[in-house]
């Protein structure tokens, strides 16, 4: 834990602290000087203990969010009768319990949205590291060998984007740039953008998953993608081919990439999401195996990206301190 002590000016002051910064980010970028005027205590470490977190925020007025780190339930919310304010970073809040909050008077601030090319970039850096072997050919190099294994190209390879939006419009471009065959596989409005972006869509769900050589998902998680990717579409996947997740790991029922990887469709997976993060002690199934490329949620981990989201939960902090909220998800929290 850090604390940051700021001197109060023409806004009023308000305890903040600002929980999951990992990296201890938050105090770096150029947006936090906004924040000048209020007390804020920034927490690096990771902490999915309801009861813990209820604790430390104590006397606390406002928290800001980063994205879906932190659950945050009924009874934290009525642990903490000081509370004001939840400013979440970018506008998913199906992780708190809007109608406690509003019930409570706590105003829930949700607004903004991140940068689309920094989990595009990531999504290609796990297709490029994985065809290539390049973290494995890394840690040999280190370990004294030379050259131990043999990457797989992109060019006149099929990629399939399932489905085409704001992050996969951009792997799809860039798919394209390398010379691959893009497929795109989705609902109507998307594949109607894809189609006037020049891509081709899938004749059926069955066939892009058969023809596929890269797939990637960007798909958002919401109660009728949960579980979309099914046992059956992995075991259709060619034994080469390689599966890419850098939105939600719950887009796949639960344990069945473990299972698929076991049984060789797909061949290869790069993942960025799990079901539970954080994931501590490299306790997962998949990080134990040697045909998957695993990171821990880096798709918007980029400073310019940090910058757009939290710029706007400190924004957020700062209108409602001066008594003119802003990007409120609850308005009735605001006539308690």
């Amino acid at each position: 834990m850090r604390g940051i002590i700021a001197s109060a000016e023409e806004i009023a002051s308000m305890k903040v602290a600002i929980i999951d910064d990992y990296q201890d980010a938050v105090r770096t970028l150029g947006c936090y000087a906004r924040l000048y005027g209020h007390e804020v205590t920034a927490f690096n470490d990771p902490q999915s203990d309801p009861a813990v977190i209820t604790a430390r925020l104590a006397g606390f007025e406002a928290v800001l969010l980063t994205q879906q780190r932190t659950r945050f339930t009924r009874a934290m919310v009525e642990g903490l009768p000081a509370l004001k304010l939840i400013s979440q970073t970018g506008a998913n809040t199906a992780h708190i319990d809007v109608a406690a909050c509003t019930e409570h008077g706590v105003t829930v601030s949700a607004g903004g949205a991140g940068l689309p090319s920094a989990t595009a970039e990531l999504t290609w850096g796990l297709i490029i590291g994985a065809l290539r072997h390049i973290p494995y050919e890394a840690a040999q190099l280190r370990a004294g060998h030379w050259q131990t294994s043999l990457g797989t190209g992109l060019h006149g390879k099929t990629l399939g984007i399932y489905a085409y939006g704001r992050i996969g419009s951009i792997v799809a471009a860039v798919g394209r740039a390398f010379g691959m065959n893009v497929v795109c596989l989705g609902r109507g409005a998307s594949m109607e953008r894809a189609r006037a972006a020049g891509f081709v869509t899938a004749q059926s769900r069955e066939a892009f998953f058969e023809s596929a050589d890269v797939v990637s998902l960007h798909l958002p998680l919401n109660a009728e993608t949960r579980g979309i990717v099914t046992a059956a579409d992995l075991a259709r996947m060619k034994a080469t081919a390689l599966l890419v997740n850098t939105s939600r790991a719950p887009l796949i029922g639960a344990t069945l990439l473990a299972e698929a990887l076991k049984k060789g469709r797909p061949g290869f997976a790069a993942v960025d999401v799990f079901e539970e993060e954080p994931v501590l002690g490299a306790n997962h199934p998949l990080l134990n195996m040697d045909n998957a490329l695993c990171t821990p949620h880096l798709g918007y981990v980029a400073r310019e990206n940090y910058e757009s989201y939290y710029g706007t939960a400190i924004d957020q902090i700062v209108a409602f301190a001066q008594g003119k909220p802003i990007n409120v998800a609850n308005p009735g929290a605001l006539k308690k």
